[in-house]
């Protein structure tokens, strides 16, 4: 490949036992850095009866303990405003970004300036591997406000030197009026909104969305885009290449992404942050394997203001492949959906993304979007597994399509279920994440 292909070539192509090396160094540094700064730390590594000196390669990593998202939520309410884990001084951070989860309490997230310089060059490498160039002009339609994927996806895109339009959310006619007045090339959204945006285009602007020319969808924030008929129903309504992008904002915003061969997302903070694949009941480090599939956890290597050690994500990921086409050295893998957001059907595991997937291979019999219908608190749920999902224009038999989607889901998934199929624009849509699940005993 040539050098251009890679916005860091060195540490893009970098040899798996140098990297090795070099994170080693580093998480021993962090330590050193988290015993001094981080009372948080001092206290989970004493109640763990683990100390510095039980690191001594990146193979102990995994007598330290686990950091949750619950602990850290904790930690800000007992010491606001950024928690005991905090570990800069708040004289030097510069900004904040918040998430509220499932809770909608605000998860206060802060940077230094070389925090933010990490994330902008973490996330530029992501997009860039994407296929995002100097001469694109990408519209960002996603969050601008506190959102993590907002302002550093600006500062990403500024980095790779290509044009960003900041229209944000809630606002699909400004979309597509500079798409159309700046002959736009990109858009950065959800999948779910990829969808939207192609239904907005056709009632709304009465075109067709592939007169608009984007050539590029780079999508993130919720599984989807790697997700096979929702990809190709995107790429079909738009005649543009969909690539998908993982992050956290705990960590980095977009930590891994599609290469042009499009067989899984490339792991790009490989000097900034260490990655374990564990199995989510157990704990137990699973190997960095093609197949392997587990809880994705992620250790920082020099973060300043919230440094975090062994942090569980709950995004549950399947490891597709450790080398690549491409020549990046880095293994790739798919998200395949949450671990708190699984159902378990009769002791099967159930991911809402994956009856999607199923629904969306019948395109354009269906339009892909669906509902799972819970009358309970998961992640238990009594068979059958309620699915609502629409159906398209050109049904014939309402009767023959439902009972091939519930045979294909009990083939696939093994799980029984009942599917109710609704007309096409029933089911409402998002700009943001979509919401695969309705929790009836909410309503």
């Amino acid at each position: 490949m040539r050098t251009e292909d890679y916005f860091n070539p060195e540490i893009e192509t970098m040899k798996p036992e140098d990297l090795r090396l070099l994170q080693q160094a580093k998480l021993a540094r962090q330590l050193d850095y988290l015993v001094a700064r981080s009372s948080f730390y001092r206290d989970k590594f004493a109640a763990a009866g683990v100390c510095r000196e039980d690191f001594r390669s990146l193979n102990d990593l995994g007598h330290f303990p686990f950091t949750s998202k619950e602990e850290l939520r904790a930690s800000q309410q007992a010491c606001p405003p950024l928690g005991k884990h905090m570990a800069a001084d708040m004289i030097d951070v510069i900004r904040l970004h918040a998430s509220t989860g499932t809770t909608g309490v605000p998860s206060f997230v802060g940077l230094t300036r070389k925090d933010a310089e990490i994330w902008t060059k973490v996330t530029a490498r992501s997009f860039y591997t994407q296929g995002i160039r100097a001469d694109d002009i990408l519209i960002h339609a996603a969050s601008l406000a506190m959102f993590a994927g907002g302002l550093p996806a600006k500062d990403a895109i500024e980095l790779i030197g290509a044009t960003f339009v900041p229209v944000g959310t809630g606002a699909s006619e400004k979309v597509v009026l500079y798409a159309k007045s700046l002959h736009a090339s990109a858009i950065h959204c959800t999948p779910s909104y990829a969808m939207y945006l192609a239904d907005y285009v056709r009632r709304e602007a009465k075109m067709d969305p592939r007169e608009l020319g984007i050539k590029k969808f780079v999508c993130g924030a919720e599984p989807g885009a790697g997700i096979p008929a929702v990809r190709a129903k995107i790429t079909e309504e738009w005649g543009a290449r969909v690539t998908e992008g993982l992050g956290n904002a705990d960590m980095v915003p977009i930590i891994f992404a599609e290469c042009p061969d499009q067989s899984g997302m490339h792991y790009n903070g490989q000097e900034y942050v260490h990655n374990e694949i564990i199995d989510p009941e157990s704990g137990e480090v699973l190997p960095i394997e093609t197949g392997v599939s587990g809880e994705l956890v992620y250790t920082s290597l020099e973060r300043e203001c919230v440094p975090l050690l062994r942090f569980r994500t709950r995004d549950r990921v399947t490891i597709l492949g450790t080398s690549c086409e491409c020549g990046r050295t880095s293994y790739k893998l798919r998200c395949v959906g949450r671990t708190d957001d699984m159902l378990i059907v009769l002791g099967v595991n159930v991911f809402p993304s994956a009856v999607r997937d199923i629904v969306s291979s019948f395109y354009p019999q269906m339009t892909g979007e669906v509902q799972i219908l819970l009358d309970q608190p998961g992640p238990g749920v009594k068979p059958p597994l309620r699915v609502v999902a629409e159906y398209g224009s050109a049904v014939q038999d309402q009767a023959v399509l439902q009972q091939k989607v519930e045979e294909k889901i009990k083939s696939v998934l093994s799980v029984s279920s009942t599917v109710q199929l609704v007309p096409a624009g029933t089911l409402p849509r998002f700009e943001m994440k979509g919401r695969l699940i309705r929790k009836l005993y909410e309503d």
